[in-house]
């Protein structure tokens, strides 16, 4: 199920004419396990809302062949509001909109595959809870079956495994190997630079320049780790914006 590649050319994503991202290029190749790591701040959440397209560059671009449809985003569990009043099952019910539209009748196949989803991430048994109910881990055991209902080619996970049990993490963790193993690309924002090493074969390391971009085991050596940490260190937030290139 392998996907086209993403590919970044020259890359700048800015607020307020600051760059969050700059001038980046590189591919992620189809079908690649990929971690972004870096300092706080270094731009690695911006990336991600780059390449879904829910951010403009400010210089160069996001290249791909892609749809809307073709991505399944996961975004932090800060920009999330629980205190909305759904049910766990309608939760996951969310990921067959590909097949249902916005407002279309979801279909008895589709119930049975969310149904099946939650006994995948350990939920059976889940389905009239309220979402607000639920612990921090159990909360992403809903939102990775609404990815699995989605069966989106390319998914984006923005720090997926912050502040939950390690059980959990080592469930969710088997489910991206399994995204992974049916082709599909994933780009993952890590902050635990020890599960970068154990289970992403490739890494971008970000602060807000390029790092360096391949294999895990060369890109998160300590001179660049060093080198992160050395440009995070001499960030000015009160720089003179950045223009663009004539």
């Amino acid at each position: 199920m392998s996907a086209p590649a993403i590919r970044l050319d020259n890359l700048t994503v800015s607020y307020d004419r600051h760059p969050a991202v700059h001038h980046l290029s590189g591919t992620f190749q189809p079908g690649s396990l990929t971690a972004i790591a870096g300092p706080n701040g270094a731009g690695k959440s911006t990336l991600l809302k780059a390449i879904m397209g829910e951010l403009r560059p400010a210089e160069g671009r996001v290249e791909h062949r892609l749809q809307r449809t073709d991505f399944g985003y996961l975004p932090q569990a800060a920009d999330i509001n629980r205190r909305f009043p759904i049910s766990v099952l309608d939760t996951v019910l969310l990921g067959s909109w590909r097949s249902t539209g916005a407002f279309g009748r979801v279909a008895k196949q589709d119930g049975m595959r969310a149904r099946a989803a939650l006994v995948t991430v350990g939920l059976e048994g889940f389905e009239t809870r309220h979402i607000g109910s639920l612990s921090a881990g159990q909360f992403q055991r809903v939102l990775f079956a609404r990815l699995l209902l989605q069966d989106a080619r390319i998914i984006l996970l923005d720090e997926p495994f912050t502040a939950i049990d390690a059980r959990t993490t080592r469930d969710l963790l088997d489910i991206v190997a399994r995204w992974h193993g049916d082709g599909r690309t994933v780009i993952a924002v890590l902050h635990d630079f020890e599960q970068v090493r154990a289970h992403f074969p490739e890494t971008l390391l970000l602060a807000r320049r390029l790092i360096g971009w391949g294999p895990t085991q060369e890109v998160m050596s300590s001179a660049n780790l060093l080198q992160a940490r050395a440009m995070a260190e001499r960030w000015d937030e009160n720089a003179e914006a950045c223009e663009p290139a004539a």
